[in-house]
């Protein structure tokens, strides 16, 4: 199958935990790469961003990356791209008009718009894939919410013209549902881990405390560090490495971290507090094996990659009850959940944990089985196949080779 991968603002190719760079990117690359072993052709179309980057590149996975000038060669925030996208559709559909794909799998709003009106015009399958909701952002950034203003009508748009819908996790299911979007166009497609590089096995980083608890991810407010720190006053002899954000020696320019580690000062534990920046990947399953727990706390999360990661290397995962990790998570069997933005329960969790390493042991196993059996990439590819199969026009033509195959 020729499979077009539509990702506007992340590519596959950026180092992760800088800005506009996580999940999405990381999700976009490995499911990529996990169709390409199944015997697939992907090419991932994105924004060039940097002047330097070549019009065409082969990734390692073996996918194709298309980089398509849409607006200045530079970063520009994903809440300002909306202008560049009638450049950026122009593009692609010139680009799928020479070499016809047989899906259009697009990432995210602006992609979904993107690829509507090229698939409309091309008769091109839509599967689209959100990673994020702007109806969920809103609720709780409010007026800190910088999406365009048109961004929730045009979602409402993009899932009702799309052909099928994958949702990450069966919160988003129900976000979409209540945005007149029909149930029996969505299927649950979650992301994945790679369990080759995220194993129990393999030595540990070294610890700066008796007890570690570790976090992952963007240096934004809405990830839960500020109330990380403010749980961590109340525990005990333990420290906290804060892992994401830019890279260490832009560091202490960055203002949410300057924010964290004042934050961290004034509770007298700034020296309990560690803020590594961006860590390479490679790093990143000895990080993981250091830690007794992993906190993942966001206020909101549409699904959350590294509890699969911190899972799959058997560490016990203290999540917050909301989007995808209530999905990953199972409460008391492969970590423990928590209410989001509440201090008091995180930091009474953190110390149940920490005082019983025998507990985390056995959640930490329960975890790894789970995302070993449940969420390796390979499994995702093909939850991700089924679901191009049930656009129309591919199961047919599925169904047309079926049938020759036996004649033959």
């Amino acid at each position: 199958m020729r499979i077009a991968m539509v990702s506007e603002h992340a590519n596959p190719l950026a180092a992760l935990g800088d800005v506009d760079a996580g999940g999405q990117n990381l999700h976009v690359a490995e499911l990529s790469a996990a169709l390409v072993r199944l015997g697939h052709d992907v090419t991932v179309y994105t924004r060039r961003d940097d002047p330097k980057q070549p019009e065409t590149k082969r990734a390692p996975g073996g996918y194709r990356v298309v980089h398509l000038t849409a607006g200045p060669r530079r970063h520009v925030p994903k809440d300002e791209l909306l202008p560049y996208m009638n450049d950026f559709a122009r593009q692609l559909a010139a680009r799928t008009a020479r070499r016809r794909p047989d899906v259009l799998h697009a990432h995210f709003w602006m992609s979904g718009m993107v690829s509507a009106l090229v698939g409309r015009a091309q008769e091109i399958p839509v599967v689209q894939t959100f990673h994020a909701l702007g109806t969920v952002k809103r609720r709780h950034q409010g007026d800190a919410d910088t999406s365009p203003q048109k961004r929730i009508a045009v979602e409402r748009a993009v899932g009702r013209a799309a052909t099928r819908v994958a949702a990450t996790c069966s919160d988003e299911v129900f976000e979409l549902v209540r945005m007149g979007i029909p149930r029996d166009k969505i299927s649950v497609v979650p992301c994945g881990v790679d369990v080759d590089q995220f194993t129990p096995d393999g030595p540990p980083a070294q610890k700066g405390a008796p007890r570690r608890v570790l976090s992952v991810g963007r240096l934004v407010p809405r990830k839960g560090f500020g109330e990380l720190i403010d749980a961590l006053a109340l525990v005990p002899d333990a420290e906290l490495v804060i892992v994401g954000g830019p890279a260490p020696n832009r560091l202490g320019r960055d203002p949410e971290a300057r924010r964290l580690r004042d934050r961290a000062k004034r509770l007298g534990i700034a020296d309990r507090v560690h803020l590594t920046g961006q860590v390479a990947r490679k790093d990143m399953p000895a990080l993981l094996r250091s830690a007794d727990l992993v906190a993942c706390v966001p206020w909101y999360e549409p699904f959350g990659i590294v509890p699969l990661e911190a899972m799959a290397c058997a560490v016990p995962v203290l999540a917050t009850a909301v989007g995808g990790l209530t999905d990953t998570v199972v409460d008391g069997v492969t970590g423990l959940h928590v209410p989001p933005r509440n201090v008091h329960a995180l930091s009474a969790k953190l110390r149940e944990l920490l005082a019983n390493p025998a507990w985390c042991a056995t959640l930490g196993a329960a975890g790894c089985d789970r995302a070993r059996s449940r969420y390796t990439w390979d499994r995702i590819a093909q939850d991700t196949l089924r679901t191009y199969l049930r656009c129309p026009d591919l199961a047919e033509r599925a169904g047309r080779e079926l049938v020759a195959g036996v004649r033959r």
